[in-house]
């Protein structure tokens, strides 16, 4: 099951029935359809439309540079009327309208049985030998702060990219990272602080937005790399907090943890996205 799901993320493009799916797990059609079911709660099919609904939406919401067309055929649409009914019957917005403003609650509910899915298939078991202690130097950053309900992260995230043309500050050439400085699972919506950085040392140009200057410290790191679901890093930081730092004899330092994100979707497949996690130590 880990091979079909790798294979459908590396292969959005082409004919994922189910003949080319029960081929990859070298089952029968008939057996490949009910386990894949009891496993995931979902039908190939559906699973398939899913993933294709949820890269599209990536790509409206934080890739201006490609048509609404171009998105259609490459979610497997052969006009762009049929993909905006599709979307609007599972977002509840138009591609349109969903591109100029992302309503994103509604969003996480719509890609709910996509993410479970993945969730039970992405599940990671940490050790020890996944964590070493790195001499980190300090990184001059620009931040843009996130403040309140982490349901609508996605519209910051927006801002940001954004942000970032403007000042030609490309992932490319410029490192991303998040600090953050609240658990989402025992601070409320309102009080939940994220900081998205850029790694930079220019002089910086806010461009309408309220950009702070700052510097993630040097010193010791444990440091976790995290492949796959980087949209959900609980699980690394919940191993490096509640696993790895009382068994290890180190001391966190008084600063937050911290992620480096080395790929994205949709730019890569998303079992190929990396993150970085960073824990600081005295």
């Amino acid at each position: 099951m880990r091979r079909v799901l790798d294979h459908i993320d590396r292969h959005l493009d082409d004919d994922l029935d189910l003949d080319a799916t029960s081929g990859v797990a070298a089952f029968s059609k008939f057996h490949f359809h009910r386990q894949f079911m009891a496993t995931f709660g979902l039908s190939v099919h559906r699973y398939v439309q899913l993933a294709r609904m949820k890269r599209a939406s990536y790509r409206l919401a934080y890739r201006d540079a490609q048509s609404i067309t171009e998105i259609a055929m490459d979610a497997g649409y052969d006009a762009p009327d049929a993909f905006a009914r599709a979307f609007r019957q599972r977002v509840g917005q138009s591609p349109s309208s969903f591109r100029k403003a992302p309503d994103w609650e509604p969003w996480l509910a719509a890609f709910g049985p996509l993410d479970n899915a993945r969730s039970k298939r992405m599940q990671t078991t940490y050790t020890a030998d996944d964590v070493t202690i790195r001499e980190v130097a300090p990184t001059p950053v620009a931040i843009m702060q996130h403040r309140g309900d982490p349901a609508t992260i996605g519209a910051t995230i927006q801002r940001f990219i954004a942000w970032r043309k403007a000042t030609g500050l490309s992932p490319k050439v410029s490192p991303t990272f998040n600090i953050f400085h609240a658990d989402p699972r025992t601070t409320p919506p309102t009080e939940y602080r994220l900081d998205l950085c850029v790694g930079t040392d220019r002089p910086i140009a806010a461009h309408g937005e309220h950009i702070e200057a700052g510097t993630i410290p040097g010193g010791r790191c444990a440091v976790l790399r995290v492949v796959g679901d980087t949209d959900n890093l609980e699980p690394a930081a919940l191993y490096l907090y509640r696993d790895w730092l009382p068994a290890s004899g180190e001391e966190a330092r008084d600063f937050p943890l911290y992620c480096q994100r080395l790929t994205f979707f949709p730019e890569v497949p998303e079992h190929e996205a990396v993150a970085i996690m960073f824990l600081p130590l005295k």
